[in-house]
């Protein structure tokens, strides 16, 4: 049996390495870092840090002049996420930092206002971070929210109405539709990436700048508090909820490949223990990791 071996893309890294949390797929991460506007040398901060995939897409987007400060509630998936980092990249980067903890008790002690470039959230319930995002935007910064159902999509646009910190916001999905094209056999494949999950965006207004009223048809926008009640995350749930048991499995899997990485001292490329040292050299990633857990 023959085997074609290729190095890894970040695409393939991130769909097989250990999860803690569910990942943002490719389809999805790529559509971030294009309606967030994500460049080299940007001030990021990411809520919601899960196991780490979109930060490995962020920490090559701003490259070694950008900074990413990552928040997560949760220590087990802080460890997976750092893990899966260092995996892949082969160094700790130093323009990376993991808070353990709430992003709206935590942010104002990390960022000063109007210091951040960009806020990019991936939580249960984004509206309750609406107003201290805001706080550390500077004007003209985008916030970007990543949301699974309707409900947090509705909920969280109109959060972001009533603060009157942002433009009128903007939601979409993407939809990913492989095709079979074999000679004159070309269609479309039988299977399909539907939907995961909303992205939302909105630009952080100047203060005192008065957004100009946008007309609309009449349309259901009053809702009482039973509605409100299905929004909550005691009702939504967790997404990606792992047993503990699993999480400890993945923390070790992660850190285990953290450490292969480390001390075959390569750069960019995910490693284990007996692979080849890497003949490329992958600096888009930037460096930076100053993973030191507030908490």
């Amino acid at each position: 049996m023959e085997y074609l071996a290729l190095r890894p893309l970040l695409s393939d890294f991130v769909m097989s390495m250990p999860r803690g949390a569910a990942i943002i797929y490719p389809k999805d991460a790529a559509q971030i870092l294009a309606q967030a506007d994500i460049f080299p040398g940007a001030r990021v901060i990411e809520a919601g840090v899960g196991s780490g995939a979109l930060s490995l897409w962020l920490l090559r987007a701003i490259g070694p002049s950008g900074t990413l400060t990552s928040f997560e509630r949760r220590e087990e998936f802080a460890d997976v996420a750092a893990g899966n980092v260092v995996g892949f990249l082969g160094t700790e980067p130093a323009n990376w930092r993991i808070v353990t903890g709430d992003l709206v008790e935590e942010l104002p002690a990390v960022a000063e206002p109007g210091t951040v470039d960009r806020v990019v959230l991936d939580m249960l319930a984004p509206w309750e971070c609406i107003d201290v995002a805001a706080d550390a935007l500077t004007p003209g910064g985008v916030l970007l929210c990543y949301i699974a159902t309707v409900t947090q999509l509705s909920r969280v646009a109109e959060a972001i109405r009533e603060s009157g910190a942002f433009t009128d916001p903007d939601s979409s999905e993407t939809l990913v539709r492989t095709w079979h094209v074999e000679g004159l056999a070309v269609r479309p494949d039988h299977r399909m990436i539907g939907h995961t999950g909303f992205l939302l965006t909105a630009r952080r207004l100047a203060p005192g700048a008065i957004l100009p009223q946008v007309k609309r048809r009449a349309s259901k926008t009053e809702y009482g508090d039973e509605d409100v009640e299905l929004w909550t995350p005691g009702a939504l749930g967790e997404r990606g909820s792992a047993s503990a048991k699993t999480l400890r499995r993945k923390v070790r899997a992660a850190q285990a490949g953290a450490a292969a990485s480390l001390a075959r001292g390569g750069e960019g490329t995910p490693a284990t223990p007996d692979s080849p040292p890497p003949s490329e050299d992958r600096t888009g990633a930037g460096s930076a990791f100053g993973a030191d857990a507030d908490q």
